[in-house]
């Protein structure tokens, strides 16, 4: 029988001045094969990324410790080592040249300071004994390998000048610089949107194929892993409650936890899923209508103080939304859908165009007041959008308070009133922020955007930092608040899944522009844009097994335009009564 590449037995981790009394892992298991891809599924808190980290020993620097088992590594010259026991001049040998690791955020894992050609040199000077031009040079090879054009220029780029999806890579190419037996990617894609997901799932798989490497993957989306795992290993609450093959698992689940994931999942259904609990109807005015909205960005440090040109972040943006209608605003990172719902809001002056919600039209030259009862928004991050130092009671009544009304005995039974219709008990409100999870500080956020009674409710991201079943009851509760008040969402989004299940109509930004628009059914079940169909095509799903994503290097052009430049009038087909795009060149 061949020996595991990786054989972990009653791993038990604890953290604190008494480990075993702070039990975070609890007696896991699991064997893997050279060139076996093993996915760590389960819910913040489950302990997937503790195990993970105990592996390479880093959960060491972060207060935890290996408290019982074994970790079995085979080594490259055929040796077995019990990582659980060795010590730090051995592991430091091992992390990097035989374990490589890929974090979640690029951005904190990367030195800021450095470029990222040094920050690469590193491991082969580390590892290899490389020094001066035979480091930069393998340095630009591991750069060529995941794919970044123009591999001799992005080494003297710092971490602020690439895209996330870029700098994912660069930690690819550092983790994959000693060609490691073993990586270990603790949910690498989390942060990126479809498409940049699809090409970093493209290239874990080609560079797996490649190499011949072991991977564990650790995600919270069970559907994401179907293209790419080989046996999959379900966590909850610190124990390993199902493993097994990549179908055994998906088709037949035996653990009710297991289930309950799985039917948590967004399943892209191409348009089949959508909403269709709406109907518009033209004798009623819109809650939000937008004309030509444009926001540009001045661009400095040209030559002798002068302005090369500026930021084109949205272009003419157009469309209405109807009182109880969810429009959904899709794209990828600097599409301009943020910007989009920010202006909306008066957060961001826009340059021209002009907007009015519930009949209070606003031009470019006197921005929205952002605390308008009529519009207001949920964050993306639960954890950001409440002050930690604010009791729940002072933080729903930020929104009366900036809006000019004083706090009445009326407004505590509105407050009291709104925690209950979003799930949460009344003393909610002499708590403090820290005391919830991310799931129920995100319904706190929902209630308090409700404090006022707007018309409109903009959700930037609103669930993307959720699990996947506190996302699916979110939405759910998203819903439900729709019908009972007769809400209009703006949803802005990256992920087409979510946005089938809560969209009556979708608009595509690409570039800052609409290039698509109409009933969410039509739009998702027969894209005619390229964008949206490169969009569509990127959706992760269990039902596409060992999917075989095409790795495209094609990035959003640049969105800087010189002085006085003006785009042409865009030129549109219609696909039917509420479904049109842009004519492309």
């Amino acid at each position: 029988m061949t020996t595991p590449l990786l054989s972990v037995s009653d791993l038990c981790v604890g953290f604190g001045r008494d480990p075993s009394k702070n039990e975070i892992v609890k007696g896991v298991s699991f064997d893997l094969a050279a060139g076996e891809t093993l996915a760590i599924v389960g819910e913040s808190g489950s302990g997937k990324s503790v195990t993970a980290l105990s592996i390479n020993r880093l959960v060491d620097f972060g207060g935890g410790r290996i408290i019982g088992g074994s970790i079995d590594f085979k080594r490259r010259d055929g040796s077995i080592l019990d990582l659980a026991q060795a010590g730090e001049p051995v592991l430091e040998k091992i992390r990097g040249s035989e374990i490589g690791m890929i974090f979640q955020e690029p951005m904190t894992s990367l030195n800021p300071v450095l470029t990222i050609g040094t920050q690469i040199e590193e491991s082969f000077r580390l590892h290899r004994g490389l020094t001066g031009r035979q480091a930069t040079a393998a340095a630009r090879d591991a750069l060529d390998r995941v794919r970044i054009p123009d591999a001799a220029r992005r080494l003297k780029y710092c971490p602020n000048q690439l895209s996330g999806g870029m700098l994912q890579r660069v930690m690819i190419a550092t983790a994959l610089a000693c060609n490691p037996r073993l990586l270990i990617a603790d949910e690498p894609t989390t942060a990126l949107d479809v498409t940049v997901q699809a090409q970093i799932m493209a290239l874990l798989g080609e560079l797996k194929h490649e190499t011949g490497m072991a991977m564990i993957f650790i995600t919270h989306d069970i559907g994401l892993v179907a293209g790419i795992a080989d046996k999959i290993m379900v966590m909850q609450a610190g124990e390993a409650v199902e493993q097994g093959q990549l179908d055994q698992v998906l088709d037949r689940p035996q653990h009710s936890y297991t289930r309950h994931l799985l039917s948590a999942v967004p399943h892209f259904e191409s348009g089949r899923a959508a909403r269709a609990d709406f109907r518009r109807e033209k004798a009623k005015p819109p809650a939000l209508t937008v004309d030509g909205l444009t926001v540009r960005f001045k661009v400095s440090g040209g030559l002798l103080g002068r302005s090369p040109g500026s930021v084109h972040a949205v272009e003419n943006v157009g469309f209405d939304l109807m009182p109880g209608e969810t429009l959904a605003i899709v794209g990828e990172s600097g599409s301009g859908k943020s910007t989009t719902a920010r202006a909306i809001l008066g957060l961001v002056r826009p340059t021209r165009g002009r907007f009015s919600a519930h009949g209070l039209t606003e031009r470019a030259g006197s921005v929205a007041d952002a605390t308008d009862p009529a519009t207001q928004m949920v964050f993306q991050n639960p954890y950001a959008s409440l002050n930690p130092r604010l009791r729940i009671d002072s933080i729903l009544a930020e929104p009366v308070i900036a809006a000019g009304g004083r706090i009445t005995t009326e407004t505590r039974e509105k407050m009291k009133a709104l925690l209950k219709r979003v799930g949460l008990p009344e003393d909610s409100l002499e708590r403090y922020p820290h005391q919830f999870s991310g799931g129920q500080r995100q319904r706190l956020c929902i209630a308090r955007a409700l404090m006022l009674n707007p018309s409109v409710v903009v959700l930037d991201e609103a669930v993307s930092a959720l699990d996947v079943s506190v996302q699916a009851k979110v939405l759910e509760l998203l819903v439900d608040l729709q019908k009972e008040y007769g809400l209009a969402y703006l949803f802005v989004s990256h992920d087409m899944a979510v946005v089938e299940r809560i969209a009556h109509r979708i608009a595509v930004l690409y570039a800052g522009q609409i290039v698509e628009i109409g009933d969410a059914a039509s739009v998702l079940s027969n894209p005619q844009h390229s964008y949206t169909k490169r969009l569509i095509s990127a959706v992760p799903s269990i039902d596409r097994r060992n999917q075989h994503f095409e790795l495209d290097t094609r990035q959003v052009p640049s969105l800087v335009r010189p002085p006085g430049f003006e785009p042409p009038e865009p030129q549109w087909r219609d696909f039917g009564p509420d479904h049109r795009a842009r004519a492309e060149a």
